[in-house]
């Protein structure tokens, strides 16, 4: 492959000396199929389980398998529509050749925006249990040490943020497995405690599948879909992925079954052990289970587990917005400083830019008491925005399918369903909204969330004019559909 070397988001960065810009193809399959289990297992399970459990009660589990079927068929659009191309160097990309340039403008920065939320409320999360770790630290060096960490391992190389990746990915498949494990010999010993017995009959005894009734199971899903936020990550690292034909198919694929392992395998096991009755939002069902089990540790074990979640989760948040504003500069819809790449290929600029904005976090630590609010919400707002994002690919994949015939005939990773499922996932994202009506936290955060669509807007009616964006956007599509350059 040499199309990374050529024009367009990877191509020449419009300097004045012509020097050539390209990412590098740095990232293993060992890389790419532990970056998509880590996308997959967000810092929603460990934190968020014990507030899902307790307001969907065992249902939980359909909700989980319900998202994780939905995002599947997002993940095989964008999959498919990546491969249709390899020119395609990141969501922008294709949303721009198929729906028009305002497409990728507002692809890149919303998701470039969903990861600076997400990190600052990571950033919060790492301040937080690494005072319950080591009581009496001021909030805000954990805060800044985090950034410095992550910034000084993303710089080197591409490969250092897939080895990273891979080791905290690894931390939490550790962490569940041993958690399913446990349970599962708690169960067939019929373990007793104070609130019972270790049973699979837990699940259905106490108030039946739906102890809270229909809108109890809706609510689960406004709270469980943060949990997913991150899942397309594999589809960010396309551009730097060594052989994309056999690593991405691989790693979308299997995400279904690792779902079913990691979130509906641990989630039953915690409703099996404990009744889902005894959980409450604040409190972690892994310490609590492992404590049951006479792990004196689990408090620390699984604080320092979340901690790691916590930093896959930003780390990952700056390598996803760096290279997106990377290809926004590109394309002339980002200042063109940050269409710049270090000599080991790295775009620095852009991860600067990521980190300084995470800094953001640390004065949000002393903004207030009730910074778990505010936690609340700035998910809530990252969720939504995650879902433009996955709503641009099923649009996108519509439209490659009434234009390109002949791609999608020649496709050797056809999406499932076809036009059929990108309906019925559209629908149910109807159907997330509408959850996230029902409860007044997560509706302040909706309402709030078309701001930042308001401002985009603006923003696009200045940038769409300008000569820089006329000038290179017309560059890049023309070498994105310039089947004459390999």
């Amino acid at each position: 492959m040499t199309a990374q070397n050529t024009e367009g988001s990877v191509g020449v960065d419009g300097t004045a000396d012509g020097e050539e810009q390209h990412l590098k193809r740095a990232l293993s399959n060992r890389h790419i199929q532990l970056l998509a289990i880590g996308g997959a297992i967000g810092t929603g399970l460990f934190m968020g389980s014990g507030k899902t459990i307790s307001v969907a009660g065992p249902s939980v589990i359909f909700v989980y398998m319900i998202i994780g079927f939905m995002l599947f068929f997002v993940m095989r659009a964008m999959g498919e529509l990546l491969l249709s191309n390899l020119k395609y160097k990141s969501f922008s990309d294709f949303a721009s050749d198929l729906l028009g340039p305002w497409a990728g403008f507002f692809t890149g920065w919303t998701y470039w925006f969903c990861w600076v939320v997400t990190g600052v409320a990571d950033v919060i999360a790492i301040a937080g249990y690494t005072d319950a770790l080591f009581p009496g630290i001021p909030l805000w060096i954990p805060g800044v040490l985090v950034i410095v960490i992550l910034l000084a391992l993303n710089l080197p190389t591409v490969a250092a943020f897939g080895e990273m990746e891979f080791w905290f990915a690894l931390i939490k498949i550790v962490a569940i497995v041993a958690l399913i494990i446990t349970g599962l010999v708690m169960i067939f010993t019929g373990f007793q405690h104070d609130a019972g017995t270790a049973s699979f009959a837990n699940l259905w005894d106490h108030g039946g599948m739906f102890p809270h009734g229909f809108m109890g199971f809706v609510a689960g899903f406004q709270i469980a879909v943060f949990a997913f936020v991150g899942v397309e990550l594999v589809g960010t690292a396309a551009a730097e992925t060594k052989d994309p034909e056999k690593n991405l198919p691989k790693a979308i694929n299997a995400i279904p079954i690792r779902i079913l392992l990691f979130y509906v395998g641990a989630l039953v096991i915690l409703m099996a052990v404990t009744p889902w009755t005894e959980y409450v939002a604040g409190e972690s069902p892994f310490i609590a289970m492992f404590a049951l089990a006479g792990l004196g540790i689990a408090a620390t074990v699984v604080n320092l587990v979340v901690l790691t979640s916590a930093m896959s989760s930003a780390n990952s948040g700056i390598y996803s917005t760096s290279r997106m504003v990377f290809g926004l500069a590109k394309d002339g819809d980002a200042p063109r400083i940050f269409g710049r790449l270090s000599k080991r290929r790295v775009p620095q600029n852009a991860l600067f830019l990521s980190c300084i904005l995470l800094l953001s976090g640390v004065v949000l630590l002393y903004a207030g008491k009730d910074i778990g609010t505010a936690f609340d919400m700035v998910t809530t707002v990252s969720a939504v925005c995650f879902m433009f994002v996955w709503t641009i690919f099923l649009c996108s994949y519509l439209v490659y399918r009434r234009r390109r015939p002949e791609k999608v005939a020649a496709s050797t990773f056809r999406m499932p369903g076809g036009v059929f499922m990108v309906y019925v996932v559209l629908a149910f994202f109807v159907f997330i909204l509408w959850a996230l009506t029902t409860q007044p936290d997560t509706l302040t955060a909706l309402l709030v969330t078309p701001i930042w669509f308001v401002l985009l807007l603006v923003a696009w009616l200045f940038v769409r004019r300008t000569q820089n964006h006329l000038t290179r956007h017309a560059k890049h599509i023309a070498y994105l559909r310039d089947d004459s350059v390999e």
